[in-house]
């Protein structure tokens, strides 16, 4: 199973240790499933981890780790240079674009994002790790 991770469920896995998507980071590190990243995404990671309000939440250190930890152990898949539009958010358009072309789950908070479902294989961070249970 592949699964591409919306920023913000990358963000909020580095905030709570305890939640759905920190549970997520762990499957992954465990073999559970294939996270698949692309440049676009590690930057808009990077950019986000950035912000100063989550800088006070987590250090700059932490953040640079766990990039960098995305971009050597995840697949790493080409980012569409004009993704179609989908979203209500046209800046997540490149998210849908990276989960249809790498054949991943988008899993995402985004109720815009959520709201494509099921047309599109989109989940939230709890219904993901539902499909990683035997």
């Amino acid at each position: 199973m592949r699964f591409v991770l919306d920023v913000n469920v990358l963000v909020s896995a580095l905030l709570s240790k305890h939640g759905a998507p920190a549970r997520l980071i762990t499957q992954w590190l465990e073999g559970g499933f294939d996270l698949v990243v692309s440049e676009e995404l590690l930057a808009e990671l990077t950019r986000t981890l950035g912000y100063p309000r989550l800088r006070e939440r987590v250090p700059e250190e932490d953040a640079t780790e766990f990039v960098d930890l995305l971009r050597s152990a995840a697949s790493i898949a080409k980012d569409r240079s004009k993704p179609p539009p989908v979203s209500a958010d046209p800046d997540d358009d490149y998210l849908i674009a990276l989960a249809t072309t790498s054949a991943s789950i988008l899993v995402s908070g985004d109720r815009h994002l959520l709201a494509l479902a099921p047309g599109l294989p989109i989940h939230s961070p709890a219904a993901a790790l539902a499909l990683l249970e035997p």
